[in-house]
């Protein structure tokens, strides 16, 4: 407990907010995490605030929203359905304020094909990729991407279906793996360096976190299952890398249109500087998160970030 409280004219202006978590996609045990971490934290600042588990017991999402008495929203969704701009439009038809990105941004952060796209066509460094589709030949993609790469679905979050690929065989399964989540796969050149994240919070760049895994990557287990993951502030940056990424978040967030709060994910390459690997809209609130993180180094409470958070919605 901080000992944070909103105003009471702030809690009349914020109104009774509905904290929606839960969803039905792969992500959905996380959310439900997030969410309890962010109605609590809203409650203890003095929000009348409840929560919705969207599609919990196999519920109608629409009709759990109609029948709820709200003023706003603060999504805490993770995956399709929840954070790809789907609610997002919902609650846009339903004339509901909510927290994070708006419909375009959600679907396009949440579209890893697109983001690359769009980052690319402005300029921004990312990492070499191509999209296989049914004919690709895994040869031609390696002769392209070099080895190693790593294939992922292009619609999934929490590095859900990603694979580091070694050889011919092993991207022929991956490929495989990752379309049993999603249609649409990316295949994309893999990067020798350190891996950063930089939270956004109103459009200003939090303290820059380097994340360091036994793994090969930073894959599920490594963000939501492991003890032995490392976060570190003390990340080896000099003073000028420090501003040059936290710009480089800050302007590849812009470019997707995405607005209230998120984390950009990216890597230093040994040879082609800091490359960008995509944006999150709706990043976790667990005990394991890297936004609260972040907001904890900064001084910021967790109280405190998800009134900040939720300020944005007004």
């Amino acid at each position: 407990m901080t000992g944070f409280r909103i105003s009471d004219t702030e809690r009349t202006e914020f109104g009774r907010v509905a904290v929606l978590f839960g969803g039905e996609s792969s992500e959905r045990v996380i959310s439900l995490k997030s969410g309890a971490e962010v109605l609590k934290g809203l409650q203890s600042a003095g929000v009348d605030a409840f929560g919705i588990d969207l599609n919990g017991d196999g519920a109608d999402p629409v009709q759990q929203l109609q029948e709820s008495e709200f003023d706003r929203a603060f999504l805490i969704l993770h995956g399709r359905g929840g954070e790809d701009g789907a609610l997002q439009g919902l609650l846009e038809l339903m004339h509901k304020p909510y927290t994070g990105s708006g419909v375009m941004a959600s679907a396009l952060g949440m579209d890893k094909v697109k983001c690359k796209q769009i980052w690319a066509a402005a300029g921004l460094p990312t990492p070499a990729y191509c999209v296989p589709d049914e004919t690709a030949a895994p040869a031609d993609l390696i002769e392209k991407l070099g080895l190693p790469l790593i294939v992922k679905p292009a619609h999934e979050g929490s590095s859900i279906g990603m694979h580091k690929v070694t050889s011919e065989a092993e991207l022929v399964d991956a490929i495989a793996d990752a379309r049993s989540y999603d249609r649409a796969v990316l295949a994309e050149s893999w990067v020798n360096g350190p891996e950063f994240t930089v939270a956004i919070l109103n459009g200003q760049a939090l303290p820059v976190i380097r994340l360091q895994t036994p793994h090969e990557f930073y894959d599920f287990e490594a963000k939501y299952q492991s003890s032995d993951t490392q976060y570190h502030f003390d990340h080896g940056l000099t003073d000028a890398q420090v501003v040059e990424l936290q710009k480089l978040a800050v302007t590849a967030f812009d470019m997707v249109g995405c607005s209230g709060w998120g984390r950009v994910d990216v890597m230093l390459d040994q040879q082609r500087g800091f490359q960008l690997l995509e944006v999150n809209t709706l990043p976790g609130m667990t005990d394991h998160s890297l936004v609260p993180m972040a907001a904890r180094e900064s001084g910021i409470s967790f109280e405190e970030l998800v009134v900040m958070i939720l300020r944005s919605s007004l």
